[in-house]
């Protein structure tokens, strides 16, 4: 059975329902075995048992959260040369634009030789204030949708042999 590895990071919740919504989408496939990991705890061994992987973070201060990025500090060299070519999406929960955090991703994803299945999935909350920002987010079943599709299509396309 094939692993696809959902690695997440989120401190009001937006980020860990994208993930959550993804393997819930993902675990449509019988023949994939979808794994949600703090990026806290994830490591690289995790990382290289994965035929797949999604990332979903938080975008802080126009770059991923600092506990996204963190993880891959960790797991970036001892991964390096090792997992060219697996295919790859990026989540990201932002207030506003979403860009930096997913370029960020991205550059790591080149580093790494990752394929993309898709352009990274931006939720934009629209959080503006230092309350708002630092509220507790729910994202109802419009934002959800989505990142359920990427789920579903990333173990569909694994299942298949495609990626």
């Amino acid at each position: 059975m094939k692993q696809l590895l959902i690695v997440w990071h989120s401190r009001t919740g937006a980020a860990r329902a994208m993930a959550e919504a993804a393997a819930q989408g993902a675990r449509s496939e019988a023949e994939v075995a979808a794994r949600l990991a703090r990026a806290a705890e994830t490591q690289a061994e995790d990382l290289l048992a994965a035929a797949g992987l999604i990332f979903a973070c938080p975008e802080n201060l126009a770059s991923m959260s600092g506990e996204m990025k963190e993880f891959f500090d960790r797991c970036y060299y001892p991964c390096l040369g090792r997992l060219s070519g697996r295919a790859y999406a990026a989540l990201i929960a932002a207030g506003s634009d979403g860009e930096g955090a997913a370029r960020q991703l991205g550059r790591i994803a080149t580093g790494w030789r990752l394929k993309a299945i898709c352009e990274p999935l931006i939720i934009c909350t629209h959080a503006q204030t230092p309350e708002a920002i630092l509220a507790e987010k729910r994202l109802g079943d419009a934002e959800l949708t989505p990142c359920r599709e990427v789920g579903a299509a990333m173990a569909a396309g694994l299942a298949m042999g495609v990626f």
